[in-house]
């Protein structure tokens, strides 16, 4: 297991979400702060604020692959080669993850509606945010560490 996973795992298990978890290990990397990082990806925890869409897990992923690749004021054309590398790596991190877990969607990863107290709080009794959410985002650092 790598550094930025641990460092993930760490996070997730001290009670950040799983946008949080994948961000801040690479956030001084790329010469943002542990708190901005951790406050930017929170709203992105439980597929985009328990929407249950894109997994929070990929998504931090995605944050990271635009730190390093993202297109800047000073790129000049609205759709520079900065541009196209970003949407290029997300897209294969997207792609390499889906086909590990069959899905990119919180709701189908963790098969529950999370916008619903009830069946959040069987996610809870069950464990799930431990278990399921913890592979996803072992799972998304590893696959960024390999993307970038």
């Amino acid at each position: 297991m790598s550094e930025k996973t641990e460092l993930a795992e760490q996070y997730h298990n001290t009670g950040y979400g799983c946008g949080q978890a994948v961000l801040a290990p690479f956030a001084s990397d790329y010469g943002l702060s542990e708190d901005l990082a951790l406050k930017i990806s929170t709203g992105f925890g439980s597929g985009m604020g328990r929407m249950c869409e894109v997994c929070g897990a990929l998504t931090g992923a995605f944050m990271v692959i635009g730190l390093k690749y993202g297109k800047v004021k000073t790129d000049g054309s609205k759709y520079g080669s900065n541009t196209e590398t970003t949407y290029h790596k997300v897209a294969e991190l997207a792609k390499k993850f889906e086909s590990k877990h069959g899905s990119i969607y919180c709701r189908d990863l963790i098969g529950r509606d999370l916008s619903k107290d009830e069946e959040r709080a069987e996610v809870v009794r069950q464990g799930l945010f431990k278990t399921t959410c913890g592979v996803c985002i072992k799972d998304a650092v590893e696959l960024l560490e390999e993307t970038l």
